[in-house]
């Protein structure tokens, strides 16, 4: 049986017992040869050394299709009240940042950041012969295939396998109880938790830490080596991420939900100055078809009052111009409202970078066209794999087209 179907179907498949299939995939700081992981590209034996840019990247990710529309408000434009006479944000109440364009009025802190030259708005991203399953479109998103391409692993996985080769499995941090298949690598994977402290306490279980002194003792055969290797790895990386959440305690005061909790790890982590380099962040509900607005709105006034004060933590500590943050979401909303008060799924969106060394603060580029739509739905500008090349090349400082497998044009932004 290979390896990677081997973990798929062993008991430690299960979150209740280290969860392989969310944990690094070699042994930690080594500095393993490994190949191409995507298509129409050759194997290479070069070994890369790890990156010490000493910049981080946080990514937070809008679940179920965020509706841009409502979110950045074209408040001047008829045809958007047109197609949402119940949903649209009235003009008077847009919290307005240029003569067509203002944001929903429960982003203020998100407003805040943009004033104060913080933000990034890049309209209409997406991709050509857009899916509207939120399935297809986040693996597309997660992994950074064409839309006809399946692909296995994801963008920051291959970014660790190919690019970071020296780094832990930790160095790419989701902050969630589960791995997005954005960090999975063929070789390698990023690491899971929501908690330090209780998966600490799950890693130190008694009959795991004598499994693993254990190892030298049994037959070796590769996937049982493995799984031992991945036990190894798996405590190494939940002592390290939790005696690093101890270092540092922000005197910020964040949003006592769910999303401010995993904000203020990723802060902490980040004043600890650990070897967390990259962080993952989601926040889930935005499949909106039916009366959309008061949990569109509670939504974005989580986020905006989450970033606000991420950025407000970042920027006390002197850490806000080391640091960039991308949000995205899947896909838009349709332009027209549906006759359950909601929107349906949709193609094009906006996407937000947020930081202190933003080359072109404010809206990079013009908003969506709503006179030119595809069947109803907005249409791409910008393909979000641009986006990803400009993080790998210009923030990350490693080779995009080596990650992506093929070359994308910039954007002039981070």
């Amino acid at each position: 049986m290979k390896r990677r179907n081997f973990i798929k179907h062993t008991s430690l498949a299960s979150t209740s017992l280290l969860v392989p299939s969310f944990l690094n995939k070699t042994s930690c700081g080594t500095n393993k040869v490994v190949g191409e992981a995507t298509n129409n590209s050759t194997s290479t034996s070069t070994v890369i050394s790890q990156s010490n840019t000493g910049k981080n990247l946080v990514i937070v990710q809008f679940s179920g299709g965020n509706d841009g529309l409502n979110t950045i408000v074209p408040f001047r434009n008829d045809l958007y009240y047109k197609n949402r006479p119940n949903l649209a944000v009235s003009a008077k109440a847009v919290l307005k940042a240029d003569n067509d364009l203002g944001f929903n009025p429960v982003l203020t802190g998100l407003k805040s950041i943009y004033d104060d030259g913080l933000l990034s708005i890049i309209n209409n991203v997406g991709y050509p012969n857009p899916d509207r399953s939120h399935f297809r479109s986040m693996d597309i998103w997660h992994t950074a295939s064409a839309s006809d391409e399946y692909l296995q692993t994801g963008w920051l996985g291959r970014y660790l396998d190919h690019s970071c080769s020296g780094c832990n499995s930790h160095h790419l941090l989701e902050v969630d109880d589960s791995l997005s298949l954005a960090l999975k690598g063929k070789q390698r994977n990023g690491f899971a938790m929501s908690n330090p402290k209780q998966l600490r306490n799950l890693t130190q279980n008694q009959f795991l830490k004598t499994t693993a002194r254990q190892k030298h003792k049994i037959k070796a055969v590769d996937n049982i080596d493995f799984l031992y290797k991945t036990m190894i790895d798996a405590q190494s990386s939940a002592n390290y991420i939790f005696e690093k959440s101890k270092v540092k305690k922000t005197q910020t005061a964040y949003p006592t939900t769910e999303f401010g909790r995993h904000l203020k790890q990723v802060a902490e982590l980040i004043m600890a100055d650990s070897d967390t380099k990259i962080y993952y962040v989601n926040l889930t509900g935005f499949d909106t078809h039916v009366k959309q607005q008061r949990q569109h709105e509670l939504l974005l006034k989580q986020y905006s009052d989450g970033m606000n004060a991420l950025v407000k933590d970042l920027k006390t500590n002197g850490l806000l111009d080391n640091t960039l943050i991308m949000t995205f979401s899947e896909f838009g909303r349709r332009v027209k409202e549906n006759s359950s008060m909601g929107t349906d799924h949709g193609t094009a969106n906006n996407l937000f970078f947020i930081g202190g060394k933003l080359k072109k603060p404010g809206f990079y580029n013009e908003a969506a066209n709503l006179a030119n739509l595809s069947e109803g739905d907005l249409i791409h500008q910008i393909d979000f794999r641009r986006i990803y090349a400009t993080v790998l090349e210009d923030w990350l400082e490693v080779d995009a087209k080596r990650i992506l497998g093929k070359s994308f044009d910039k954007l002039q932004v981070v």
